[in-house]
């Protein structure tokens, strides 16, 4: 049996150790630790790794996090729902969303034409510069075939990122010029902080089954209201991401949230054989009955999970917790040269 321990600072300490401690505190700490552990499991024993997350954690600093996490190999198929991928672009191009208050007047802030997401605030600057990015790159990707799975679409936006595609006559950053500038450090490496970029780069699919659910549902059917040929089909790609892993794969979901890119996956993963390792991360409840506080041992009930699965449900904001069992793990992974 484990025994409580006291938990002391030394100088120095690593987040591997720091995590390492917590297994020995007590509640959601253990919890924590055992998350760590897994992701390394997950890792040494060659599991397809499905990571999910909603779309707020783009709206945080997470988004750099969950993208470094990609370029390391840590994730093999990334769901997400459509403000990630607003906000993604968004950021891209360097838009730069504030810390407000989670108290904030929100009536005087709509007359500023500010938006909420908790404490963090985006203008609505903002959504103009993704509709001035998003439609000629539309156009081009219409001159190029007329139907497209979602995570297709989102691989070719995630390359025109990573060319610093902008609009003719109008600069990347949003500024007007009759030529191509020369991109300073810190645009291309805003760039290299996007998700659409580095799944793309590293041939990850990134499914996002509510593409329709956010200002990009709005400009896809503007734009097919004009090319009434042009057609996102959610359908082909629920096709693509069951065929993306198979029943003689190992499955491992990290489940940030939940919503719809939490089902998506473990779906995929009911259908193929269930995942052997889940990591759930949420601040839902399970008295909720949701899919945002649906526990491990739920999922087995469904298959989604296999009943002799290695999990943890962490109980908890993403924003702390994610990070320090991700870095814990990748710390433990680089200790043992597998990273």
């Amino acid at each position: 049996m484990v025994t409580v321990k006291d938990f002391k600072w030394t100088e120095g300490m690593s987040v591997v150790d720091l995590v390492g401690a917590m297994r020995n505190i007590g509640f959601q700490s253990v919890e924590l630790a055992k998350a760590a552990d897994l992701i390394v499991k997950m890792k040494k024993n060659s599991a397809k790794i499905f990571l999910t997350f909603t779309s707020n954690m783009v709206t945080s600093g997470l988004r750099g996090f969950f993208a470094q996490v990609v370029e390391l190999g840590m994730a093999d198929v990334l769901v997400t729902t459509v403000g990630g991928i607003e906000e993604d672009i968004m950021k891209s191009f360097g838009d730069k969303f504030s810390i407000g208050k989670f108290e904030s007047d929100d009536v005087e802030l709509h007359e500023k034409g500010i938006n909420r997401v908790g404490n963090l605030l985006i203008n609505n600057e903002s959504y103009m510069k993704f509709e001035d990015w998003i439609n000629p790159v539309l156009e081009e990707l219409y001159l190029k075939k007329k139907n497209w799975a979602v995570s297709e679409l989102l691989r070719e936006i995630g390359l025109k990122i990573g060319e610093g595609f902008a609009p003719k006559g109008v600069h990347q950053g949003g500024a007007s010029s009759s030529s191509s500038p020369r991109e300073t450090s810190e645009e291309v490496s805003t760039r290299g902080n996007s998700i659409l970029y580095q799944a793309a780069k590293n041939n990850v699919p990134i499914f996002c089954p509510a593409i329709t659910d956010g200002a990009f549902g709005f400009h896809l059917y503007l734009f097919q209201q004009k090319h009434r040929d042009f057609v996102v089909d959610v359908v082909k790609d629920f096709g693509n991401i069951l065929l993306s892993t198979n029943y003689d794969e190992k499955k491992a979901v990290i489940s940030l949230g939940g919503s719809i890119s939490k089902h998506h996956a473990i779906l995929a993963t009911l259908l193929n054989g269930g995942a052997e390792y889940a990591l759930y991360m949420t601040t839902a409840h399970k008295t909720s009955g949701s899919m945002s506080g649906a526990t491990t041992d739920e999922a087995k009930s469904w298959g989604k999970v296999k009943d002799d699965s290695d999990v943890a449900t962490v109980l908890g904001d993403v924003t702390i917790m994610f990070p320090l069992a991700m870095i814990s793990a990748l710390e433990e992974l680089k200790k043992e040269s597998l990273l």
